[in-house]
C-alpha cells in the first residue's frame, strides 16, 4: 500500500514537472496533455485564463487612467525640474507598456486553449453512438463557440485600443526628452485633450471586454452545473 502511494506521488510529480516544462518551453499541446493527466481538463484551464485575462485588463485600466492623470498633473504643473517631469512620464509609459504586454499575452493564452478545447470537442462528436447525446453536445458546442467569439472580439478590440494610446504617450515622452524646456511642456499641454479622448475610448472598450469575460465565465459555470 505504501509503495502504491509513493508510486502515485511520483507519477503526479512527473506529470506536474512535465506541465511546468511545457509551460516554460511554450509547447501548449504538451502542457494540456500533462495537465489532463493530473485531472485538470482544458475547460478548467480556459476558465482560469479568462479570469486572468479579465483581471489583467482591470489592472491595465487602472494603469492607463493613472498615466493620464500623471500626464495631466506633470504637464499642468508650473515650475519644477524639467528632467523630473520627463522621468515621471517615462515611468508611467514603462508601466503602461508592461500592463499592455501582460494583457496581450493573457488574451493569446485564452485564444490558444479555447481553440484547442473547441477543436477537440468538435472531433469527439463523431465518437458518440447515442444520437440524442451527440445532438445535445453539438448544441452546447455551438453555444460555447458563439460566446467565445463574442468574448474574443471584445478582448481583441480592447487590445487594439491600447496601441494608439501607447504611441501617443511615447511621442510625448520622446518629445519632452529631446526638448527639455518650458516651451516643449507648453506645446504638449495642447495635445492632452486628444490623449484623454483616446484613453476614455480605451477604458470603455476594456469595460466591455471585462463584462464579456464575466458573462462567459457565468455561462461556463451554468453549463457545468447542467452536466
Amino acid at each position: 500500500m505504501a509503495y502504491r502511494k509513493r508510486a502515485t506521488t511520483r507519477s503526479l510529480l512527473v506529470a506536474l514537472m512535465a506541465a511546468l516544462l511545457a509551460a516554460v518551453w511554450g509547447c501548449q499541446s504538451t502542457y494540456y496533455a500533462a495537465m489532463e493527466k493530473v485531472g485538470v481538463p482544458k475547460r478548467d484551464i480556459l476558465v482560469d485564463r479568462v479570469e486572468s485575462a479579465r483581471d489583467s485588463q482591470k489592472q491595465a485600466q487602472e494603469q492607463f487612467a493613472s498615466a493620464l492623470d500623471r500626464f495631466d498633473q506633470v504637464l499642468g504643473f508650473e515650475g519644477g525640474e524639467l528632467e523630473e517631469k520627463y522621468n515621471a512620464l517615462q515611468a508611467e509609459l514603462d508601466a503602461s507598456e508592461a500592463k499592455a504586454e501582460a494583457v496581450r499575452e493573457r488574451v493569446d493564452l485564452v485564444e490558444d486553449v479555447a481553440e484547442a478545447l473547441l477543436d477537440e470537442w468538435e472531433d469527439e462528436l463523431s465518437e458518440y453512438t447515442d444520437r440524442t447525446l451527440r445532438a445535445r453536445s453539438k448544441a452546447r458546442l455551438a453555444e460555447t463557440r458563439k460566446r467565445y467569439a463574442q468574448l474574443m472580439t471584445a478582448m481583441r478590440a480592447a487590445e487594439k485600443r491600447m496601441d494608439p494610446v501607447l504611441a501617443t504617450f511615447n511621442d510625448q515622452v520622446l518629445y519632452l526628452k529631446h526638448n527639455l524646456n518650458a516651451r516643449a511642456v507648453a506645446s504638449l499641454k495642447g495635445e492632452l485633450s486628444e490623449v484623454e479622448t483616446d484613453v476614455r475610448a480605451l477604458l470603455r472598450a476594456m469595460d466591455k471586454s471585462i463584462r464579456e469575460a464575466d458573462v462567459f465565465l457565468a455561462a461556463m459555470e451554468r453549463q457545468e452545473a447542467r452536466e
